[in-house]
């Protein structure tokens, strides 16, 4: 399956290079404008095939375009990609706003063309895990250290995480919500998102002035409660204090879900199944109405 990759920052180096480059059966194209960096890592693993803009890649004939470039550049890239009836995985988010998320979402049903957004968490082992357990009060934080940030940018490429996370863990239908942030000299420097429904509430917070970056999330219910650190380290509660920490030989790629939402979204092509980005654009509209309460537009 001929396979490209635009955008070669350091998460796409760091977390999803070495998933696909290590597929037997992908022949894996590489594309970045900076072309120090398409040449190193062309050269180190071994990739002859590379191009310095979308339209070489389409020429090229690939089959599934995964999208790592700023946010900023999704529409200019995804939309001439489904055009030419290429299958897209684009890291969270789609776009900045929810219109332009919404029409790209309908320019891939109306192509038939999978358009997966990387929501990773609900791939990672941790929070797999948490979904299988009672859950009638989820608590979830993403800090960051000291780094307010402006509203719009903040929500949609972080705390869409944490919003996606809520809802990936919402044990049932959510039919309430409570949104309150805290925005200083136009930045953004917390949130905290609320999502309740029948005998469950989820809550979201992420402090951009906190004293430490730090990712944590626990699942409390029916006399259990389970707790996840950084994706990797799970605490169980049950019956005193258990800590499961993530094997040392274990990918930080597979421990994060990269790996396998990768794996899933070729194995969907490959089946002819279509993946619809229908549900990732509730969590857009959810990251909107945030920004909506933060007063930025």
């Amino acid at each position: 399956m001929k396979t490209a990759m635009i955008g070669l920052g350091d998460i796409a180096e760091k977390a999803y290079l070495p998933v696909l480059a290590a597929q037997p059966a992908l022949d894996l194209h590489l594309c970045t404008r900076n072309q120090a960096r398409l040449d190193r890592l062309g050269d180190t693993y071994r990739i002859a095939r590379r191009s310095t803009s979308v339209d070489e890649v389409i020429k090229a004939g690939v089959d599934v375009a995964f999208v790592h470039a700023a946010t900023d550049a999704h529409p200019e890239i995804i939309e001439p990609l489904l055009n030419a009836g290429i299958h897209v995985y684009v890291d969270k988010p789609i776009a900045y706003t929810l219109a332009e998320s919404e029409r790209l979402v309908r320019l891939a049903e109306a192509a038939g063309r999978s358009l997966m957004v990387g929501f990773n968490r609900r791939h990672a082992p941790g929070y797999a895990e948490l979904a299988a357990h009672p859950r009638h009060l989820v608590l979830m934080e993403k800090n960051r250290h000291n780094h307010p940030d402006l509203p719009r940018r903040a929500i949609f490429d972080d705390f869409i995480h944490v919003a996606d996370t809520l809802r990936f863990l919402a044990p049932g239908p959510v039919t309430g919500r409570t949104i309150r942030t805290r925005v200083r000299d136009g930045l953004i420097e917390h949130i905290v998102l609320e999502l309740s429904g029948d005998g469950f509430t989820t809550i979201g917070v992420m402090n951009r002035m906190s004293g430490a970056s730090e990712e944590t999330c626990e699942a409390m219910g029916d006399g259990a409660k389970r707790r996840v650190v950084n994706l990797g380290d799970i605490i169980d509660y049950t019956g005193g204090e258990t800590l499961a920490r993530r094997p040392d030989w274990v990918p930080v790629a597979r421990q994060r879900g990269i790996e396998q939402i990768c794996l899933d979204f070729l194995a969907a092509v490959r089946d002819g199944r279509r993946v619809a980005a229908t549900d990732a654009l509730a969590t857009h509209a959810l990251c909107e109405e945030i920004v909506s309460a933060a007063g930025a537009a």
